[in-house]
């Protein structure tokens, strides 16, 4: 199935082999984002709240293949502290308003550069 690679400068760019974000079809599939500034490439703080909001900063790839926030059917939400949840939830409630996309969260050992939080989203294109 033929693609189309997302790239923008406006989000932090990838720190390995794969794409911000690729276009198949009617979906945009967007890799996981850590809370990186896109400028310096350096993790935002070590606060949870601080790195939530900046993961959601996964819009400018999202805007940059023409859509928005609100057109993610999936959110998948890694933690290394599941006692961070309710704090996804509070700024989920900021950026989205209902119906809000299926989601999953998921705790796991550690993520790439002490981050707290990684995001990956399915993105409906029409």
């Amino acid at each position: 199935m033929p693609f189309d690679v997302i790239d923008t400068n406006a989000a932090p760019k990838a720190i390995g082999t794969y794409s911000q974000a690729v276009r198949a079809g009617d979906f945009l599939f967007v890799s996981g984002q850590i809370p990186l500034h896109p400028e310096t490439m350096e993790l935002i703080g070590a606060d949870a709240r601080a790195q939530v909001r900046q993961v959601f900063d996964l819009e400018a790839v999202i805007r940059a293949a023409g859509t928005e926030l609100g057109h993610i059917v999936r959110l998948a939400v890694y933690l290394t502290d599941l006692a961070h949840f309710p704090i996804v939830n509070e700024v989920m409630a900021e950026c989205f308003r209902p119906p809000y996309p299926a989601r999953s969260a998921i705790g796991v050992a550690a993520l790439p550069r002490g981050a707290l939080v990684e995001m990956d989203a399915i993105v409906a294109l029409k």
